[in-house]
């Protein structure tokens, strides 16, 4: 399944994944910059607000060096409005079995969120190898994700929700673990006064997490 390939090859760009709300599109390339100078390859633009869409044509545009992701992808509608804006995947932050049958044959490889070892079956069951683990922190954390690990060997997650740097390297040894998202890198009060050396002074600290 070339889908599955390539969601676990991105995953695999940066340790950790910087999960963005852009409120203007204009910042877009510049925050994606700061991320790349701080060594991190992959970013996710969740579709909270209305200039999403038009912040991931912007970076996929101008910053060709970071793989841009759709974010709170919620229907099949979202799938392709993310893939015509440019992102690289989608991930959502749930799962239905409208959107995992949708995502099988999206144009970009989708990344479904799982909270509950039901949840992850019925992810398997579609074929699914690599899920979002969400929210990390409320869901069990890192007890769940050991968990798992005994009777779904074959899954891989990127855990997301309240995780914080001092908390991502010990998600990040876990085996079954490829990366993990968090907010904390581009701080709101960062993005809106432009401090784009805070950020990549953040996103290098991210970027070193596994070593």
């Amino acid at each position: 399944m070339q889908a599955r390939a390539d969601i676990e090859r991105i995953l695999n760009l940066s340790p950790v994944m910087p999960v963005v709300v852009i409120e203007d599109a204009a910042t877009a390339p510049e925050l994606a910059r700061a991320f790349v100078r701080g060594g991190i390859r992959v970013v996710e633009i969740t579709l909270r607000t209305a200039a999403a869409l038009r912040a991931m044509e912007a970076i996929a545009r101008e910053v060709p060096d970071i793989s841009v992701g759709a974010g709170t992808v919620l229907c099949a509608e979202d799938l392709r409005a993310a893939a015509n804006a440019g992102a690289t995947f989608a991930i959502s932050p749930g799962s239905t079995s409208v959107l995992l049958e949708a995502g099988r044959h999206a144009p970009i490889p989708y990344l479904p969120a799982i909270a509950t070892a039901s949840e992850l079956m019925a992810g398997l069951a579609h074929g699914y190898r690599c899920f979002k683990f969400f929210p990390a922190g409320p869901a069990g954390g890192i007890a769940m994700l050991k968990s798992f690990a005994g009777p779904f060997p074959q899954a891989r997650f990127c855990p997301t929700g309240g995780i914080t740097q001092e908390t991502v390297k010990s998600y990040l040894d876990l085996p079954n673990v490829l990366c993990a998202g968090g907010s904390w890198l581009s701080p709101a009060d960062a993005l809106a006064a432009g401090d784009w050396q805070r950020i990549e002074t953040l996103a290098a600290k991210a970027a070193a997490s596994r070593t």
